[in-house]
């Protein structure tokens, strides 16, 4: 039990945003989740394109996991980041393990290059875990167990099971899965909304209740897993101009996504 429902804390909330809020994201619906992470986030693409030039489903989805571990502290946009990540190795897969291709990777980076030596640490640390890892234990994880994926990955690298990169990790894994197993699965309601600057922002406009216990009560509220609603505000609080374009053409009700940035 937290201390704040033990303690019976009472939050400040503006039940007519929050009213609004549940109502636009219950008619979005999952399936808007869905459109938006694959045909407007620009990262899916870039994973897309890595899939078809490595041809190993498994290196694939084992890069991704450690980029996603990796995308922090970016010198650009996260959409330029991954597509950085994607043409390199496209051409450059890993031949002597993936640390080793980052040690190398990182420092010429233009979109990713502070933090090289701790970020390559971080990937020492995972390779071993990652190394042990079949086809069949990805797809294990990606079918039923994208919950255990988050709870390895934190134990491994001695993080928070909320730590935002971890949770991304799940997120990009989950794209991933997509990709390489040709099936769409929902991401667990247990896994929470990435608690960022962002999130935390735009959760003030509607209560002071902390923001990854707010939008887990959402998600359970709307009946949308925590990391589909955070595909469904990306666009709304990134304000990238060709991911707004991307979501008018793709998302039949972007009226109401971009009704969201005005709660």
């Amino acid at each position: 039990m937290t201390l704040d429902r033990f303690l019976r804390v009472k939050y400040k909330t503006d039940e007519a945003k929050v009213f609004r809020l549940k109502e636009i994201l219950s008619e979005l619906g999952i399936e808007c989740a869905r459109t938006i992470e694959e045909k407007v986030d620009l990262q899916f693409p870039a994973l897309e394109n890595l899939h078809k030039n490595l041809k190993d489903s498994e290196l694939f989805i084992k890069l991704v996991i450690a980029n996603a571990i990796v995308s922090y502290q970016l010198t650009a946009t996260g959409e330029e980041w991954w597509w950085e990540f994607s043409m390199h190795f496209s051409r450059n897969p890993p031949r002597e393990g993936i640390a080793k291709a980052y040690s190398e990777f990182l420092p010429a980076s233009k979109t990713n290059r502070r933090l090289v030596s701790g970020k390559v640490r971080r990937l020492q640390k995972l390779e071993p875990f990652l190394e042990k890892l079949s086809l069949e234990d990805l797809k294990g994880y990606y079918f039923t167990g994208m919950s255990a994926l988050r709870d390895d990955l934190a134990q491994v690298l001695g993080s928070k099971r909320s730590a935002k990169t971890i949770v991304f990790a799940v997120k990009m894994f989950g794209y991933a899965g997509r990709i390489a197993f040709g099936e769409f699965v929902s991401y667990p309601t247990e896994i929470e909304i990435p608690d960022d600057v962002r999130i935390n922002a735009y959760t003030k406009r509607f209560t002071n209740e902390p923001p990854v216990r707010f939008w887990s009560r959402i998600a359970e509220e709307v009946g949308i897993p925590p990391l589909h609603i955070d595909s469904i505000l990306w666009p709304v609080l990134g304000r990238h101009r060709e991911v707004m374009e991307r979501l008018k053409k793709y998302c039949p009700r972007a009226d109401l996504v971009f009704e969201l940035a005005t709660l």
